[in-house]
Protein backbone atom coordinates (compact mmCIF):
# COMPACT_ATOMS: atom_id res chain seq x y z
CA UNK A 1 0.00 0.00 0.00
CA UNK A 2 2.84 2.43 0.82
CA UNK A 3 4.49 1.92 -2.53
CA UNK A 4 1.15 2.30 -4.28
CA UNK A 5 0.81 5.64 -2.53
CA UNK A 6 4.28 6.64 -3.68
CA UNK A 7 3.34 5.77 -7.26
CA UNK A 8 0.20 7.91 -7.03
CA UNK A 9 2.13 10.83 -5.57
CA UNK A 10 4.68 10.60 -8.36
CA UNK A 11 2.15 11.86 -10.89
CA UNK A 12 3.49 9.65 -13.66
CA UNK A 13 1.05 11.05 -16.22
CA UNK A 14 -0.03 9.52 -19.50
CA UNK A 15 0.98 5.96 -20.32
CA UNK A 16 1.19 6.76 -24.03
CA UNK A 17 -0.19 3.38 -25.12
CA UNK A 18 -2.96 5.00 -27.15
CA UNK A 19 -0.36 6.75 -29.31
CA UNK A 20 0.84 3.35 -30.55
CA UNK A 21 -2.70 2.38 -31.56
CA UNK A 22 -3.23 5.72 -33.28
CA UNK A 23 0.01 5.29 -35.22
CA UNK A 24 -1.09 1.83 -36.35
CA UNK A 25 -4.39 3.22 -37.63
CA UNK A 26 -2.66 6.00 -39.52
CA UNK A 27 -0.20 3.55 -41.06
CA UNK A 28 -3.26 1.62 -42.30
CA UNK A 29 -4.67 4.88 -43.79
CA UNK A 30 -7.58 4.82 -41.32
CA UNK A 31 -7.59 8.28 -39.69
CA UNK A 32 -11.19 7.86 -38.50
CA UNK A 33 -10.17 4.86 -36.43
CA UNK A 34 -7.23 6.88 -35.09
CA UNK A 35 -9.65 9.59 -33.98
CA UNK A 36 -11.96 7.03 -32.38
CA UNK A 37 -9.01 5.73 -30.35
CA UNK A 38 -8.16 9.26 -29.27
CA UNK A 39 -11.75 9.91 -28.21
CA UNK A 40 -11.74 6.74 -26.08
CA UNK A 41 -8.50 7.83 -24.39
CA UNK A 42 -9.92 11.13 -23.11
CA UNK A 43 -10.30 9.87 -19.53
CA UNK A 44 -6.57 8.99 -19.42
CA UNK A 45 -5.60 12.64 -19.83
CA UNK A 46 -7.32 13.97 -16.72
CA UNK A 47 -7.78 17.59 -15.68
CA UNK A 48 -4.05 18.42 -15.78
CA UNK A 49 -3.82 17.53 -19.46
CA UNK A 50 -6.86 19.29 -20.86
CA UNK A 51 -4.73 21.32 -23.26
CA UNK A 52 -2.84 18.25 -24.46
CA UNK A 53 -6.04 16.31 -25.11
CA UNK A 54 -7.60 19.18 -27.08
CA UNK A 55 -4.45 19.46 -29.22
CA UNK A 56 -4.17 15.71 -29.80
CA UNK A 57 -7.88 15.33 -30.54
CA UNK A 58 -7.86 18.41 -32.76
CA UNK A 59 -5.10 16.82 -34.83
CA UNK A 60 -6.75 13.41 -35.21
CA UNK A 61 -10.03 15.07 -36.21
CA UNK A 62 -8.09 17.19 -38.71
CA UNK A 63 -6.57 14.06 -40.28
CA UNK A 64 -9.99 12.37 -40.33
CA UNK A 65 -11.39 15.28 -42.36
CA UNK A 66 -13.68 16.38 -39.53
CA UNK A 67 -12.59 19.97 -39.87
CA UNK A 68 -15.43 21.67 -37.98
CA UNK A 69 -15.04 19.39 -34.94
CA UNK A 70 -11.26 19.78 -35.15
CA UNK A 71 -11.55 23.54 -34.94
CA UNK A 72 -13.87 23.21 -31.95
CA UNK A 73 -11.24 21.19 -30.09
CA UNK A 74 -8.43 23.51 -31.13
CA UNK A 75 -10.42 26.54 -30.01
CA UNK A 76 -10.71 24.89 -26.59
CA UNK A 77 -6.94 24.42 -26.69
CA UNK A 78 -6.40 28.10 -27.53
CA UNK A 79 -8.64 29.12 -24.64
CA UNK A 80 -6.77 26.80 -22.30
CA UNK A 81 -3.45 28.34 -23.34
CA UNK A 82 -4.76 31.73 -22.29
CA UNK A 83 -6.20 30.38 -19.04
CA UNK A 84 -2.94 28.72 -18.05
CA UNK A 85 -1.02 31.97 -17.92
CA UNK A 86 -2.01 32.04 -14.26
CA UNK A 87 -1.70 29.19 -11.75
CA UNK A 88 -2.67 28.71 -8.14
CA UNK A 89 0.05 28.79 -5.48
CA UNK A 90 -1.23 25.47 -4.15
CA UNK A 91 -0.60 23.72 -7.49
CA UNK A 92 2.86 25.23 -7.84
CA UNK A 93 3.77 24.09 -4.32
CA UNK A 94 2.54 20.55 -4.92
CA UNK A 95 4.59 20.36 -8.12
CA UNK A 96 7.71 21.64 -6.40
CA UNK A 97 7.42 19.01 -3.68
CA UNK A 98 6.85 16.16 -6.16
CA UNK A 99 7.40 16.83 -9.90
CA UNK A 100 6.19 18.98 -12.79
CA UNK A 101 3.60 16.39 -13.85
CA UNK A 102 1.48 17.78 -11.03
CA UNK A 103 1.17 21.00 -13.04
CA UNK A 104 -1.30 21.50 -15.88
CA UNK A 105 0.38 20.97 -19.24
CA UNK A 106 1.00 24.39 -20.75
CA UNK A 107 2.58 23.37 -24.05
CA UNK A 108 5.59 24.87 -25.80
CA UNK A 109 5.40 28.11 -27.79
CA UNK A 110 5.79 26.29 -31.11
CA UNK A 111 2.81 24.11 -30.14
CA UNK A 112 0.73 27.21 -29.39
CA UNK A 113 1.50 28.52 -32.88
CA UNK A 114 0.64 25.14 -34.39
CA UNK A 115 -2.85 25.34 -32.85
CA UNK A 116 -3.61 28.32 -35.08
CA UNK A 117 -1.85 26.73 -38.07
CA UNK A 118 -4.05 23.62 -37.96
CA UNK A 119 -7.15 25.78 -37.48
CA UNK A 120 -6.21 27.80 -40.56
CA UNK A 121 -5.64 24.61 -42.56
CA UNK A 122 -9.02 23.27 -41.43
CA UNK A 123 -10.73 26.32 -42.89
CA UNK A 124 -8.60 26.12 -46.04
CA UNK A 125 -9.44 22.45 -46.54
CA UNK A 126 -13.15 23.35 -46.32
CA UNK A 127 -12.67 26.03 -48.96
CA UNK A 128 -13.34 28.82 -46.45
CA UNK A 129 -10.31 30.91 -47.33
CA UNK A 130 -11.55 34.15 -45.75
CA UNK A 131 -11.98 32.36 -42.43
CA UNK A 132 -8.50 30.88 -42.89
CA UNK A 133 -7.16 34.42 -43.35
CA UNK A 134 -8.77 35.43 -40.03
CA UNK A 135 -6.76 32.61 -38.43
CA UNK A 136 -3.67 33.81 -40.32
CA UNK A 137 -4.04 37.17 -38.57
CA UNK A 138 -4.17 35.31 -35.24
CA UNK A 139 -0.91 33.62 -36.21
CA UNK A 140 0.61 37.01 -36.99
CA UNK A 141 -0.50 38.36 -33.62
CA UNK A 142 0.76 35.34 -31.66
CA UNK A 143 4.16 35.45 -33.36
CA UNK A 144 4.51 39.20 -32.84
CA UNK A 145 3.79 38.81 -29.12
CA UNK A 146 6.19 35.86 -28.89
CA UNK A 147 8.95 37.78 -30.65
CA UNK A 148 8.57 40.70 -28.24
CA UNK A 149 8.46 38.54 -25.10
CA UNK A 150 10.95 35.75 -25.86
CA UNK A 151 13.87 35.76 -23.42
CA UNK A 152 16.25 33.78 -25.61
CA UNK A 153 17.47 35.98 -28.47
CA UNK A 154 18.43 32.98 -30.61
CA UNK A 155 15.65 30.71 -29.37
CA UNK A 156 12.23 30.00 -30.81
CA UNK A 157 10.71 33.45 -31.26
CA UNK A 158 9.53 33.21 -34.87
CA UNK A 159 8.19 30.50 -37.16
CA UNK A 160 9.16 30.46 -40.82
CA UNK A 161 6.53 27.89 -41.82
CA UNK A 162 3.75 29.78 -40.05
CA UNK A 163 4.76 32.99 -41.82
CA UNK A 164 4.94 31.20 -45.17
CA UNK A 165 1.50 29.66 -44.71
CA UNK A 166 -0.03 33.04 -43.88
CA UNK A 167 1.52 34.44 -47.05
CA UNK A 168 0.04 31.63 -49.09
CA UNK A 169 -3.39 32.24 -47.58
CA UNK A 170 -3.22 36.00 -48.10
CA UNK A 171 -2.23 35.54 -51.73
CA UNK A 172 -5.00 32.99 -52.30
CA UNK A 173 -7.55 35.66 -51.33
CA UNK A 174 -5.90 38.37 -53.45
CA UNK A 175 -4.30 40.28 -50.56
CA UNK A 176 -0.91 40.72 -52.21
CA UNK A 177 0.41 43.36 -49.79
CA UNK A 178 0.06 41.14 -46.73
CA UNK A 179 1.17 38.13 -48.78
CA UNK A 180 4.44 39.84 -49.69
CA UNK A 181 5.04 40.96 -46.08
CA UNK A 182 4.53 37.37 -44.87
CA UNK A 183 6.72 35.91 -47.62
CA UNK A 184 9.48 38.38 -46.81
CA UNK A 185 9.32 37.53 -43.11
CA UNK A 186 9.41 33.82 -43.93
CA UNK A 187 12.47 34.37 -46.15
CA UNK A 188 14.28 36.25 -43.37
CA UNK A 189 13.41 33.63 -40.75
CA UNK A 190 14.43 30.67 -42.89
CA UNK A 191 17.77 32.37 -43.49
CA UNK A 192 18.28 33.35 -39.83
CA UNK A 193 17.34 29.96 -38.34
CA UNK A 194 18.58 27.49 -40.96
CA UNK A 195 21.44 26.45 -38.66
CA UNK A 196 19.33 25.08 -35.82
CA UNK A 197 15.97 24.70 -37.60
CA UNK A 198 17.60 22.51 -40.27
CA UNK A 199 15.10 23.79 -42.85
CA UNK A 200 16.59 25.58 -45.85
CA UNK A 201 14.48 28.17 -47.59
CA UNK A 202 12.09 26.30 -49.92
CA UNK A 203 12.76 27.17 -53.59
CA UNK A 204 9.09 28.02 -54.18
CA UNK A 205 9.42 30.92 -51.74
CA UNK A 206 11.83 32.56 -54.17
CA UNK A 207 9.17 32.34 -56.88
CA UNK A 208 6.61 33.83 -54.48
CA UNK A 209 8.81 36.83 -53.71
CA UNK A 210 9.47 37.51 -57.39
CA UNK A 211 5.81 37.06 -58.33
CA UNK A 212 4.37 39.32 -55.61
CA UNK A 213 6.93 42.12 -55.90
CA UNK A 214 6.41 42.16 -59.66
CA UNK A 215 2.62 42.25 -59.28
CA UNK A 216 2.86 45.08 -56.72
CA UNK A 217 5.23 47.04 -58.99
CA UNK A 218 7.86 47.07 -56.23
CA UNK A 219 10.69 47.62 -58.69
CA UNK A 220 13.53 47.96 -56.19
CA UNK A 221 12.59 44.84 -54.24
CA UNK A 222 11.87 42.89 -57.42
CA UNK A 223 15.27 43.70 -58.89
CA UNK A 224 16.99 42.80 -55.63
CA UNK A 225 15.29 39.40 -55.49
CA UNK A 226 16.01 38.78 -59.15
CA UNK A 227 19.68 39.51 -58.41
CA UNK A 228 19.64 37.09 -55.43
CA UNK A 229 17.79 34.34 -57.32
CA UNK A 230 19.12 34.51 -60.88
CA UNK A 231 18.32 30.88 -61.72
CA UNK A 232 14.75 30.86 -60.35
CA UNK A 233 12.05 30.28 -62.95
CA UNK A 234 8.82 32.07 -62.06
CA UNK A 235 5.49 32.92 -63.70
CA UNK A 236 3.96 36.43 -63.41
CA UNK A 237 0.49 36.65 -61.88
CA UNK A 238 -0.96 38.14 -65.05
CA UNK A 239 -0.25 34.82 -66.75
CA UNK A 240 -2.18 32.88 -64.07
CA UNK A 241 -5.66 34.51 -63.92
CA UNK A 242 -7.45 31.58 -65.55
CA UNK A 243 -5.56 28.89 -63.66
CA UNK A 244 -6.55 26.98 -60.53
CA UNK A 245 -4.11 26.26 -57.71
CA UNK A 246 -3.82 22.97 -55.82
CA UNK A 247 -1.88 23.07 -52.54
CA UNK A 248 -0.92 19.72 -51.00
CA UNK A 249 0.07 19.72 -47.32
CA UNK A 250 2.10 16.59 -46.57
CA UNK A 251 2.55 15.49 -42.94
CA UNK A 252 5.44 13.04 -42.78
CA UNK A 253 6.66 10.84 -39.95
CA UNK A 254 6.12 11.10 -36.21
CA UNK A 255 6.85 13.93 -33.81
CA UNK A 256 9.69 13.27 -31.36
CA UNK A 257 8.77 11.85 -27.99
CA UNK A 258 10.29 12.55 -24.59
CA UNK A 259 11.81 10.11 -22.15
CA UNK A 260 13.28 10.43 -18.67
CA UNK A 261 16.97 10.77 -18.02
CA UNK A 262 17.98 10.19 -14.38
CA UNK A 263 20.87 11.96 -12.72
CA UNK A 264 21.66 10.11 -9.47
CA UNK A 265 23.95 12.20 -7.28
CA UNK A 266 25.78 10.29 -4.50
CA UNK A 267 26.81 12.27 -1.42
CA UNK A 268 28.99 9.60 0.17
CA UNK A 269 31.51 7.02 -1.03
CA UNK A 270 29.18 4.13 -0.24
CA UNK A 271 26.40 5.88 -2.18
CA UNK A 272 28.74 6.30 -5.17
CA UNK A 273 29.53 2.60 -5.12
CA UNK A 274 25.80 1.79 -4.91
CA UNK A 275 24.93 4.06 -7.84
CA UNK A 276 27.65 2.55 -10.03
CA UNK A 277 26.62 -0.99 -9.08
CA UNK A 278 22.93 -0.25 -9.58
CA UNK A 279 23.46 1.14 -13.08
CA UNK A 280 25.19 -2.04 -14.12
CA UNK A 281 23.17 -4.73 -12.34
CA UNK A 282 19.47 -3.85 -12.16
CA UNK A 283 17.58 -4.89 -15.31
CA UNK A 284 13.89 -4.17 -14.68
CA UNK A 285 11.38 -5.02 -17.39
CA UNK A 286 9.69 -1.60 -17.31
CA UNK A 287 10.09 1.92 -15.99
CA UNK A 288 7.88 1.43 -12.93
CA UNK A 289 9.75 -1.70 -11.82
CA UNK A 290 13.06 0.13 -12.19
CA UNK A 291 11.76 3.11 -10.23
CA UNK A 292 10.52 0.85 -7.41
CA UNK A 293 13.85 -1.00 -7.22
CA UNK A 294 15.80 2.27 -7.17
CA UNK A 295 13.54 3.68 -4.46
CA UNK A 296 14.20 0.69 -2.20
CA UNK A 297 17.98 0.63 -2.75
CA UNK A 298 18.52 4.36 -2.45
CA UNK A 299 16.04 4.60 0.40
CA UNK A 300 18.05 2.06 2.38
CA UNK A 301 21.29 3.91 1.68
CA UNK A 302 19.81 7.36 2.28
CA UNK A 303 22.69 9.20 0.60
CA UNK A 304 21.57 9.44 -3.02
CA UNK A 305 19.78 12.42 -4.50
CA UNK A 306 17.89 11.83 -7.76
CA UNK A 307 17.12 14.42 -10.45
CA UNK A 308 14.87 13.46 -13.39
CA UNK A 309 15.16 15.45 -16.61
CA UNK A 310 13.37 15.10 -19.95
CA UNK A 311 15.29 14.09 -23.04
CA UNK A 312 14.06 14.13 -26.62
CA UNK A 313 13.91 10.96 -28.70
CA UNK A 314 13.72 11.81 -32.44
CA UNK A 315 11.56 9.70 -34.73
CA UNK A 316 12.79 11.00 -38.06
CA UNK A 317 10.74 10.39 -41.18
CA UNK A 318 12.13 8.32 -44.03
CA UNK A 319 10.28 10.39 -46.62
CA UNK A 320 12.43 12.63 -48.81
CA UNK A 321 9.59 14.25 -50.73
CA UNK A 322 6.16 13.65 -52.26
CA UNK A 323 5.60 13.45 -55.99
CA UNK A 324 2.19 15.00 -56.72
CA UNK A 325 0.55 14.36 -60.10
CA UNK A 326 -2.72 15.79 -61.40
CA UNK A 327 -4.12 13.69 -64.24
CA UNK A 328 -6.71 15.53 -66.41
CA UNK A 329 -9.46 13.81 -68.40
CA UNK A 330 -7.68 14.97 -71.51
CA UNK A 331 -4.11 16.09 -71.96
CA UNK A 332 -0.81 15.46 -70.26
CA UNK A 333 -0.45 14.98 -66.47
CA UNK A 334 0.96 17.87 -64.44
CA UNK A 335 3.45 17.04 -61.69
CA UNK A 336 5.30 18.77 -58.87
CA UNK A 337 7.69 17.76 -56.13
CA UNK A 338 6.99 18.77 -52.53
CA UNK A 339 9.38 20.98 -50.60
CA UNK A 340 10.27 20.92 -46.91
CA UNK A 341 8.81 23.85 -44.98
CA UNK A 342 8.76 22.59 -41.35
CA UNK A 343 11.05 20.41 -39.23
CA UNK A 344 9.15 19.57 -36.05
CA UNK A 345 12.00 17.64 -34.47
CA UNK A 346 14.35 20.61 -34.77
CA UNK A 347 11.75 22.93 -33.21
CA UNK A 348 11.16 20.51 -30.33
CA UNK A 349 14.91 20.18 -29.74
CA UNK A 350 15.36 23.94 -29.68
CA UNK A 351 12.40 24.44 -27.38
CA UNK A 352 13.68 21.87 -24.89
CA UNK A 353 17.20 23.31 -25.12
CA UNK A 354 15.86 26.78 -24.30
CA UNK A 355 13.92 25.48 -21.30
CA UNK A 356 16.39 22.89 -19.95
CA UNK A 357 18.49 25.25 -17.79
CA UNK A 358 15.37 26.36 -15.93
CA UNK A 359 14.06 22.80 -15.67
CA UNK A 360 17.41 21.61 -14.29
CA UNK A 361 17.69 24.40 -11.74
CA UNK A 362 14.18 23.72 -10.48
CA UNK A 363 14.80 19.96 -10.35
CA UNK A 364 18.01 20.38 -8.36
CA UNK A 365 16.30 22.70 -5.88
CA UNK A 366 13.40 20.27 -5.54
CA UNK A 367 15.77 17.34 -4.96
CA UNK A 368 17.60 19.29 -2.26
CA UNK A 369 14.34 20.12 -0.49
CA UNK A 370 13.20 16.49 -0.65
CA UNK A 371 16.51 15.26 0.76
CA UNK A 372 16.41 17.80 3.58
CA UNK A 373 12.81 16.87 4.39
CA UNK A 374 13.72 13.17 4.48
CA UNK A 375 16.64 13.86 6.82
CA UNK A 376 14.44 15.98 9.06
CA UNK A 377 11.76 13.28 9.18
CA UNK A 378 14.37 10.68 10.12
CA UNK A 379 15.82 12.75 12.96
CA UNK A 380 12.38 13.83 14.15
CA UNK A 381 11.17 10.26 14.40
CA UNK A 382 14.24 9.27 16.41
CA UNK A 383 13.63 12.05 18.91
CA UNK A 384 9.95 11.17 19.20
CA UNK A 385 10.49 7.64 20.53
CA UNK A 386 12.42 5.97 23.30
CA UNK A 387 16.18 5.80 22.89
CA UNK A 388 16.03 2.04 22.57
CA UNK A 389 13.60 2.26 19.67
CA UNK A 390 15.28 5.22 17.95
CA UNK A 391 17.66 3.24 15.66
CA UNK A 392 15.06 1.00 14.04
CA UNK A 393 12.38 3.70 13.92
CA UNK A 394 14.87 6.10 12.32
CA UNK A 395 15.89 3.44 9.80
CA UNK A 396 12.27 2.70 8.88
CA UNK A 397 11.29 6.35 8.53
CA UNK A 398 14.52 7.12 6.65
CA UNK A 399 13.90 4.33 4.13
CA UNK A 400 10.33 5.51 3.54
CA UNK A 401 11.21 9.22 3.37
CA UNK A 402 14.22 8.84 1.09
CA UNK A 403 12.37 6.23 -0.96
CA UNK A 404 9.51 8.67 -1.44
CA UNK A 405 11.97 11.35 -2.57
CA UNK A 406 13.34 8.98 -5.22
CA UNK A 407 9.96 7.57 -6.28
CA UNK A 408 8.33 10.96 -6.69
CA UNK A 409 11.09 12.36 -8.92
CA UNK A 410 9.61 12.12 -12.42
CA UNK A 411 10.45 14.17 -15.51
CA UNK A 412 7.70 15.88 -17.44
CA UNK A 413 7.68 14.00 -20.75
CA UNK A 414 4.41 15.35 -22.13
CA UNK A 415 4.28 16.78 -25.66
CA UNK A 416 1.96 17.07 -28.68
CA UNK A 417 2.80 13.68 -30.14
CA UNK A 418 0.14 13.51 -32.86
CA UNK A 419 2.06 16.16 -34.82
CA UNK A 420 4.29 15.04 -37.72
CA UNK A 421 8.06 15.11 -37.85
CA UNK A 422 8.09 17.20 -41.04
CA UNK A 423 5.66 19.15 -43.19
CA UNK A 424 6.15 19.52 -46.93
CA UNK A 425 4.13 21.57 -49.40
CA UNK A 426 3.42 21.14 -53.11
CA UNK A 427 1.82 23.92 -55.20
CA UNK A 428 0.48 23.32 -58.70
CA UNK A 429 -1.20 25.82 -61.06
CA UNK A 430 -3.36 24.05 -63.65
CA UNK A 431 -6.11 24.92 -66.16
CA UNK A 432 -9.67 24.50 -64.82
CA UNK A 433 -11.27 21.12 -65.35
CA UNK A 434 -11.60 17.63 -63.90
CA UNK A 435 -8.53 15.88 -62.52
CA UNK A 436 -7.46 12.91 -60.47
CA UNK A 437 -4.74 13.55 -57.92
CA UNK A 438 -2.10 10.93 -57.29
CA UNK A 439 0.54 11.27 -54.58
CA UNK A 440 3.61 9.10 -54.15
CA UNK A 441 6.00 9.41 -51.23
CA UNK A 442 9.66 8.97 -52.19
CA UNK A 443 11.88 7.60 -49.43
CA UNK A 444 15.46 8.61 -48.71
CA UNK A 445 16.50 5.18 -50.03
CA UNK A 446 14.90 5.97 -53.39
CA UNK A 447 11.80 3.81 -53.04
CA UNK A 448 8.29 5.08 -53.75
CA UNK A 449 4.97 4.23 -52.12
CA UNK A 450 1.40 5.32 -52.71
CA UNK A 451 0.23 7.44 -49.78
CA UNK A 452 -3.45 6.59 -50.10
CA UNK A 453 -6.40 6.66 -52.48
CA UNK A 454 -6.49 9.17 -55.31
CA UNK A 455 -8.80 12.20 -55.14
CA UNK A 456 -11.13 13.36 -57.93
CA UNK A 457 -10.96 17.14 -58.30
CA UNK A 458 -13.15 19.62 -60.17
CA UNK A 459 -11.25 22.91 -60.43
CA UNK A 460 -12.52 26.35 -61.40
CA UNK A 461 -10.48 29.23 -62.77
CA UNK A 462 -8.93 31.27 -59.96
CA UNK A 463 -9.79 28.66 -57.32
CA UNK A 464 -7.32 27.46 -54.68
CA UNK A 465 -7.95 24.12 -52.96
CA UNK A 466 -6.02 22.44 -50.19
CA UNK A 467 -5.41 18.69 -49.83
CA UNK A 468 -4.10 17.05 -46.64
CA UNK A 469 -1.92 13.93 -46.79
CA UNK A 470 -0.48 11.89 -43.89
CA UNK A 471 2.47 9.50 -44.29
CA UNK A 472 3.70 7.73 -41.16
CA UNK A 473 6.97 6.32 -42.54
Amino acid sequence: MCWGLLWLLSGCGLSGNHYLLIDQSLVAHDPRQADAIMAQAESEYGSRNRLLYSMDRGMTLHLAGEYVQSNSQLELAAQEVERLYTRTIRTETAAFLTNDNMLPYEGDPYEHVMINIIKALNYAAMGQLMEAVVEARQIDHRLNVLSDSAKEKDGYREDAFARYLTGLLYESTGDLNNAFIAYRKAFEIYEATKGWARTPMPPMLREDLLRTTNALHMTTEFEEYRRQFPETHWVPREEQPNLAQVVVIGYNGRAPRKEEAFLDIPISLSALQLVLLNRGVIHASNRQERRAADSVLYGLNGRVVRVALPKLVPQKTQIMHEAVTLVPREGAPISAKSELVYNGTALAERSLSDRLPGITTKALARAAVKFAAAEAATRGSQHAVNKGDAPWVGLLVGVLAHGLAIASEVADTRSWRTLPDEIQISRLWVPPGEYESRIQAVTRQGGALQTGPSHPLVLRAGQTIFLIERVML
